[in-house]
């Protein structure tokens, strides 16, 4: 991919020259790039990670050990592969090939086959490599693995899928699933941080502290903090299987390196050599570790090892030095291969964390976006699998310890093959996590949540769809913080984060969205290479000694590894030559490299260095490079110290370096398609996001494959007039949301009032807004009838009257037959004994059934017990549905008017939509009245308008432009005519403005909502109606309803709510004993008496002349039946 000219294909203006050109609708050569850029973050990082990533997971995972039969046992991984779905051996078919559209109608899973090669060795005698199968793995859509990869948009039609089909997502149970990019702290860069809750951590610890976020190659991450305490010294701290571990810095750094105290004094102090305090701390810490009576790295390896190895489950011939290594290698700096560059990253980490404490450099903001990046999904794939597989062979060794009781168990292959063939596969684990977004973990793997990982991709509308792919998270954990800082919009997110698109509500400010031009790295690369660059540079190496004093000396980080120092004054130099090599592709460094030179100002600010990343998983975005021309990409902490311009004429020479690629890139994917966004307060857009998301239109074109819940369909869209480029590049007139309607500001009627707006009926029987649903529901008989025969087939009997006429002869619906409640749904039969079932019509709204689908099993050998009805049920628009401009003014449809009676202009047109003009002042949507001049001038003069924001500005104001066009038309200059009253056909006296605006259908619908009921289901226990919509339920009567009846004096209505229509019961209560319980009914008389009637009598007074019946709720009397229960007794004082 080519970054320098991605972006310089964006349309300057849009049109309508496409949709009249002779090959449009007919699938083109390939697909429309920037919708397929849209989700490349998700599908790069899938690929990455389980091609590539897999093979470095198995190679960094630590072979299974321990003793069997006196006998050294290992089990080790040694590869991993993940196949394309296919149908499981032994089927007949003609293309063994399995295509997301068949997971998607038989509502399974589209996953792969994960095996591995296993070797065995006993007694480090290798001894065998055995294949295993170990589960299904579920494939990203359009990933390498998948089966669509690299298909033309012809051969994905042919494969039911959409001509423009951008994948980034799973299928689990029929269903689409999106794991969820995270924001996880930038990881490998060390941070400062205030954290009062340390202090709790123990006693002499404070609030100052600098966490790690060390990630490996292969995303296996472990996060580790710096301690300051009181008393002037460090303490390490990690965390291994969700527990928490400290380590005094001293006993790390001599079990690192071989070295003597002085040199690892002097290794300390560099820098600092001047600080008295300081070289006391020093010294007092590497004295605790002699006080300890440990001399040498030995002595401290053998003092940690026994002290932790009972954590580690290690095998017993490993020695205390053996154990030591183990943690050192897992939890302390993991990303670091060598010894000794932890050694020097950890120098490095407490020489920050004393400037910290000492308050000579600030805190890095943790909320901060230059310290983020994004856990990618791919990434967390492979970390989730990673762990699994390593539990695959925890489980192989706890079979092979039951299985050892047996004298005659032999390690052979295929004793091996059977203790993993009965182990565990990774099938379900996998799924459940993708189907719940719930996180089943030993480790956590590092993230702070277990829950909400993954959403549903549901194609309400294209564009609610586009915004899941671009979706990122603070994370669940942030949700219940009471404070505000982590939702704030903070300067540094410019031009990564919309400042738009962001929901009202809990998740405000938690939940963004990348900005268009926004990337995330996904590739890794080698940065051996770059050492020796840099050395050759002029970068001195850590062990060498630069010309200039150390203080005087800028530390160089790469990636999170310790490269040496460079003098003060070499390195803005050496900064613009790295940058230059970027851009221009030289010396290898890759286009993604982020170069950041954290200046020394001479104040308390940012800890001063020169950093460099190559990792992937960070977020950059394209600016012009001015010295070079042309496109670099920049990353998050990059920007801070960057002096960019937007427009041209605020370049300052020897300043600014570079420049923005056009002005509307600080917003998303969604905002951008607000035309004129830069004319609207600030709210109205951000609610234009959310409601651009809830619009009825074209989702997708393969109505007739898909099986989705429900689907939502505009009959009549139509492509707006006024629109930004933004809309042309993403090329969304394949998905239009909406009607271009002829919109009046008129006060008429008073229908009108509070965002309420009139529609014209003609308009509306011509077609306005004409939508439909469609419902689907799958039906599988074996899971429907729970019973030990597995012999139910859909079918009608011979002769049934009921079904008649109504049901086809294979039990289901014919295809197009309107269905009403309390018609036959569908039929099933019992083959053995020829009993039939008819299922009816629940619902009270009528739908047509549009099609079916009757699946089978995997292996194709199902019986027919399994169909897809898709139902449509048409909604057009009833008074209270819900539309909007897509300018945030929303509305509730309140009258639909006569066309006679609506007010008209002088050339006789009737507008569509009265829209009332108090919806103006206090909203202040001034961009829906240039829309409207601009959509009224399109239309006259046969146009399409820009409405990209910042196009128009004080001196090139968008008034003046539109209104010489409308004035060059014929009309008046502001967009004003003369309209006459339809119901007495005068001339008002005020000019109306009306004009032409892109009008929407939001899926809130009265049909959905409305909620009545007479009598119906009551609760068993209470006798109560229950509520709820679904099951024809009330709506609850509470407490502050009773306290609004009560102040009206409406006693009586109170009296019905409450007890009448809720659970009014006869009681039968003794009037002596005061008891609800006691009286009974007597025992029949013989059937030969002639006495008939019943008497009820008093259990404790044993009388009958003193029962009386009072009408109680029956609540009251289950109350006092509880009450009973526990022995106590209730007296009723009745008079």
């Amino acid at each position: 991919m080519d970054w320098t000219q991605k972006w310089d294909k964006l349309p300057r203006e849009p049109s309508l020259k496409k949709l009249t050109a002779p090959g449009y609708g007919k699938p083109g050569k390939k697909q429309h790039p920037p919708l397929q850029d849209i989700t490349r973050a998700h599908i790069d990082s899938f690929n990455q990670a389980m091609i590539e990533g897999l093979f470095q997971a198995v190679q960094a995972m630590k072979p299974m050990e321990f003793s069997f039969k006196n006998a050294r046992v290992s089990f080790k991984i040694v590869d991993a592969v993940i196949s394309q779905p296919m149908v499981p051996k032994g089927s007949l078919c003609k293309d063994p090939k399995i295509y997301p559209a068949e997971c998607r109608g038989r509502r399974c899973t589209y996953h792969g086959r994960l095996t591995a090669d296993i070797s065995w060795s006993v007694n480090d005698v290798p001894s065998g490599v055995i294949k295993q199968f170990l589960g299904y793995v579920p494939i990203m859509v359009k990933s390498k693995l998948c089966n669509l990869h690299g298909l033309s948009p012809k051969q994905l039609v042919q494969h039911h899928e959409e001509e423009q089909e951008m994948g980034g997502y799973f299928i689990i149970n029929g269903i689409e699933k999106v794991i969820r990019m995270l924001i996880m702290p930038r990881r490998n860069f060390p941070i400062a941080m205030i954290r009062p809750k340390w202090k709790s951590r123990g006693p002499g610890y404070t609030q100052y502290g600098i966490s790690m976020r060390c990630v490996r190659d292969e995303h296996t991450a472990v996060n580790m903090n710096l301690h300051y305490l009181e008393s002037g010294s460090i303490m390490v701290n990690f965390i291994y299987q969700k527990e928490l571990f400290f380590i005094p810095l001293g006993f790390a750094l001599k079990a690192l390196v071989n070295f003597s105290d002085y040199q690892i004094f002097s290794e300390l102090i560099k820098g600092k050599e001047e600080n008295s305090f300081y070289r006391d701390c020093i010294t007092q810490m590497l004295r605790a570790v002699m006080e300890e009576g440990c001399h040498s790295q030995q002595e401290v390896l053998k003092y940690l090892g026994e002290r932790f190895r009972v954590k580690f489950y290690l095998p017993d011939w490993y020695t205390d030095e053996q154990a030591a290594e183990f943690l050192l290698e897992q939890c302390i700096c993991i990303h670091l291969k060598s010894n000794l560059e932890k050694f020097h990253i950890l120098c490095y980490m407490t020489r920050k964390l004393f400037t910290f404490a000492k308050e000579e450099c600030m805190e890095e903001n943790p909320d901060s976006l230059m310290t983020h990046e994004v856990l990618t999904p791919g990434q967390l794939l492979l970390m989730f699998l990673k762990e699994k597989m390593e539990g695959c062979l925890v489980a192989a060794k706890l079979n092979l310890d039951k299985r050892a009781q047996k004298p005659n168990l032999v390690l052979s292959t295929e004793s091996i093959m059977k203790i993993f063939g009965s182990t565990t596969d990774l099938t379900r684990v996998c799924e459940y996590l993708l189907a719940t977004g719930n996180l089943r973990s030993k480790t956590g793997l590092g993230i702070l949540q277990a829950s909400g990982l993954s959403v549903v991709a549901d194609k309400l509308n294209f564009i609610r769809y586009l915004s899941h792919f671009r979706c990122v998270h603070r994370g669940a954990a942030f949700a219940k913080m009471r404070t505000t800082t982590v939702r704030r919009l903070l300067p540094e997110s410019w031009g990564f984060l919309c400042p738009v698109h962001t929901p009202d509500g809990e998740p405000c400010g938690l939940m963004n969205h990348m900005t268009v031009t926004c990337e995330i790295v996904t590739q890794t690369s080698i940065n051996a290479h770059m050492q020796v660059l840099l050395c050759t540079l002029g970068v001195t190496p850590v062990d060498g000694i630069p010309g200039k004093p150390l203080a005087d000396c800028y530390q160089v980080m790469l990636d999170g590894a310790m490269v040496g120092w460079i003098d003060q004054d070499l390195t803005p130099n050496l900064v613009s030559t790295l940058r230059t090599f970027k851009v221009t592709q030289e010396k290898k460094i890759p286009p993604w490299t982020e170069i950041v030179l954290i200046p020394m100002t001479g104040k308390a600010s940012l800890y001063p260095g020169l950093f460099i990343f190559t990792t992937p998983c960070r977020m950059v975005r394209p600016v012009r490079n001015l010295a070079v021309g042309k496109a670099e990409l920049i990353g998050t902490l990059e920007q801070v110290f960057l002096n960019i311009a937007i427009y041209e004429g605020e370049i300052v020479p020897g300043v600014t370096t570079h420049q923005e690629l056009f002005p509307h890139s600080l917003m998303s994917v969604v905002a951008n398609f607000i035309p004129f966004s830069d004319h609207n307060q600030s709210p109205r857009n951000m609610y234009q996001c959310q409601m651009g998301k809830q619009t009825m239109g074209f989702p997708l074109m393969t109505y007739q494959d898909r099986s989705d819940n429900k689907l939502y369909r505009l009959q009549t869209p139509q492509s707006p007039l006024v629109r930004p480029s933004m809309y042309d590049y993403f090329d969304m007139d394949n998905y239009p949301v909406g009607t271009n309607a002829i919109v009046a500001v008129i006060s008429y009627t008073g229908y009108d009032m509070e965002d309420a707006m009139i529609l014209n009926k003609s308009s509306w029987e011509r077609g306005f807004a004409h939508g439909s649903v469609y419902k689907t529901e799958f039906i599988d008989l074996s899971q429907k009838i729970r019973s030990s025969e597995d012999n139910f087939v859909f079918g009608i009997k011979p002769g049934d009257e009921r079904v008649m006429g109504k049901l086809d002869e294979d039990g289901l619906p014919p295809v197009g037959a309107v269905l009403k409640f309390g018609d036959p749904f569908y039929s099933y039969i019992n083959q053995s004994t020829r009993e039939n079932f008819t299922v009816y019509y629940k619902s009270k709204e009528d739908c047509v059934v549009d099609n079916i689908k009757v699946c089978s099993n995997d292996l194709g050998i199902g019986k027919f017990k399994s169909v897809c009805i898709t139902m449509r049920v048409p909604r057009n628009p009833t008074i209270g549905d819900k539309f909007a401009s897509r300018h945030g003014q929303k509305g509730i449809l309140s009258r639909l008017w006569p066309s006679e009676d609506m007010p008209f202009t002088e050339s006789g047109m009737v507008p569509d939509i009265l829209f009332n003009p108090h919806g103006f002042p206090s909203r202040m949507t001034i961009g829906m009245l240039i829309e409207s001049m601009a959509g009224k001038s399109a239309a006259l003069h046969g146009l399409c308008h820009d409405a990209t924001p910042f196009t128009f500005s004080e001196e090139n104001s968008a008034l003046e432009y539109f209104g010489e066009m409308l004035k060059a038309a014929g009309y008046n200059y502001y967009g004003t005519e003369k309209l006459y009253s339809g119901i007495s056909g005068e001339e008002l006296e005020a000019d109306i403005f009306i004009g032409v605006v892109y009008y929407q259908r939001l899926r809130h619908m009265v049909s959905d909502k409305f909620q009545v009921r007479t009598t119906g289901a009551r609760d068993k226990v209470t006798n109560q109606p229950v509520g709820g919509r679904n099951i024809q339920g009330g709506i609850r009567f509470g407490e502050m309803e009773r306290d609004a009846l009560l102040a009206h004096g409406t006693s009586f209505l109170l009296h019905d709510r409450l007890f009448n229509c809720s659970d009014r019961s006869e009681a039968h209560v003794c009037v002596e004993c005061g008891s609800l319980l006691s009286p009974y009914l007597e025992k029949p008389p013989p059937s030969w008496s002639s006495m008939r009637n019943r008497q009820h009598y008093c259990a404790i007074c044993d009388r009958s002349d003193t029962i009386d019946t009072v009408s109680v709720p029956y609540v009251f009397r289950y109350f006092v039946a509880e009450l009973a229960a526990m022995n106590i007794n209730v007296k009723l004082n009745v008079t």
